[in-house]
């Protein structure tokens, strides 16, 4: 079971983000013109990354209510209800007419948000899907091949938009062509759905449902909006330390979509090859981080994606402009693939903060809440910087984020390989060593590998 899972969420959590790729896409390339193109050059590409940003806006909604159905209910239901509704408006998106003025805008604008609000659901319940079920020797890898389900979104996506631009005119792509990635959500809700048939739900939550794991008058405790009131300290922490990876990820795979075409004189074609070629290497890069992390530690390979980033934002932001195609497509593979390492260790890391009833919720606000902070304002603030001050800034922003991140990295405990299913509020580990990464964790109890499998 703990193969099936991990399976399971990595293709259900590839599909989903397909979609969402191919929007961020579509917003840093065609749709300024398809739907925002009577507010002027500047203005339409402003509106398209607030559609964008819209998407990031709900994720937190998303993961209140499906966090709060997924410690009450259990995490296999709330992964079907977020493939429906992400199919659903993903293929509507699809069949919008173009040049329609405010109302069809509008109805964009709508079907983004319900895009986001599943995807705030999604991606933290395939990863404890997975996580839960495995042993806790292999968390960090399992819950990283449910994060490689990001990348390889963008490589599929990129990959598809590459071979649509350059099988099709010009003038079929902006009247048909760019439809198509859309309307395959039907064949992708199929196939995601018939991979999730055979799985169960997962120990921790079965655990944690028995009369002796649940507090008499107390089960309610920490789900939903609770976790607000009960761990809102921690949940700060993690969304701040999460700020630069958000950041800068989309300061490089959207805005830096913009600025290559606009402003670097590169093709879209040409961009959408970059950013192909630099996906592919966060992929090892992901799995690398999340089996080093069950060695390491989830906070050094944090930390060591943190300079890799840094490093990269800063060669990527230097080459921008000199259309020097290889060395900017370095750079971002450079930036990327250090988020990606980062992102590896992350699942386990959060989920490793929260005991079971109330990890969905934790797990799933903190992360969606940077995101919506960091990530769904990044283009467009971006671009206000950029016509203001200068491409520099931009960069600044990007050092500053991260800079927010190792402050807040260094608050959070690191919680390497402890027992999800026995973990509890009340639980500190008094009798802990000093833990790989430099903070204190659980005793070096193992389970049996039998559990979870």
């Amino acid at each position: 079971m703990e193969k099936r899972a991990a399976v399971s969420g990595t293709a259900g959590s590839a599909l989903e983000f397909f979609d969402f790729a191919i929007y961020g896409a579509l917003a840093a390339s065609l749709f300024p013109d398809l739907f925002f193109s009577n507010l002027g050059s500047s203005g339409a590409l402003l509106a398209s990354f607030a559609t964008f940003g819209v998407g990031f806006l709900a994720r937190p909604f998303g993961a209140i209510l499906f966090g709060h159905l997924g410690d009450r209910i259990g995490r296999r239901p709330v992964l079907y209800m977020t493939l429906a509704l992400m199919g659903t408006a993903s293929a509507v998106i699809g069949l919008l007419p173009t040049h329609g003025g405010i109302a069809i805008a509008t109805i964009l604008v709508g079907l983004r948000f319900l895009q986001g609000f599943s995807l705030g659901g999604e991606y933290t319940g395939n990863q404890l899907m997975a996580m839960e079920h495995a042993n806790r020797t292999r968390r960090g890898l399992l819950g990283a091949f449910v994060g490689i389900g990001g990348p390889v979104s963008q490589v599929v996506a990129n990959l598809t938009l590459a071979v649509l631009t350059a099988v099709l005119t010009e003038h079929q792509w902006e009247s048909w062509g760019w439809r198509i990635p859309f309307l395959t959500s039907i064949g992708i809700v199929a196939v995601a759905a018939f991979i999730r048939l055979k799985l169960t739900e997962t120990p921790a939550f079965v655990a944690q449902q028995q009369p002796t794991q649940v507090s008499s008058g107390n089960d309610e405790t920490g789900r939903g909006l609770r976790i607000l009131k009960t761990h809102g300290g921690l949940i700060t922490k993690l969304a701040l330390l999460w700020c630069g990876p958000s950041l800068c990820y989309y300061l490089a795979a959207v805005y830096g979509l913009s600025l290559l075409t606009h402003q670097g004189g590169l093709t879209s074609r040409t961009t959408f090859i970059i950013l192909l070629v630099a996906n592919v290497f966060t992929i090892p890069a992901c799995l690398a981080g999340g089996h080093l992390s069950d060695r390491v530690g989830r906070k050094r390979i944090i930390l060591l994606g943190f300079v890799g980033a840094a490093i990269g934002v800063s060669a990527f932001f230097a080459l921008a402009l000199t259309q020097a195609v290889v060395a900017i497509t370095a750079a971002l593979a450079l930036t990327m693939s250090s988020i990606l390492f980062a992102t590896g260790a992350q699942p386990a890391l959060f989920a490793e903060q929260f005991p079971t009833k109330s990890r969905f919720s934790g797990s799933a606000l903190a992360f969606t809440l940077a995101n919506l902070v960091f990530s769904a304002p990044a283009p467009l603030i971006a671009t206000a910087l950029a016509d203001a001050v200068g491409t520099r800034a931009v960069l600044w922003l990007a050092l500053g984020s991260l800079v927010i991140s190792l402050l807040a990295w260094t608050t959070v405990r690191d919680r390497t390989g402890i027992d999800l299913t026995t973990f509890t509020d009340d639980d500190r580990d008094p009798s802990a060593t000093s833990s790989p990464a430099g903070g204190s964790a659980e005793p070096t109890r193992r389970v049996p590998r039998s559990i979870g499998t």
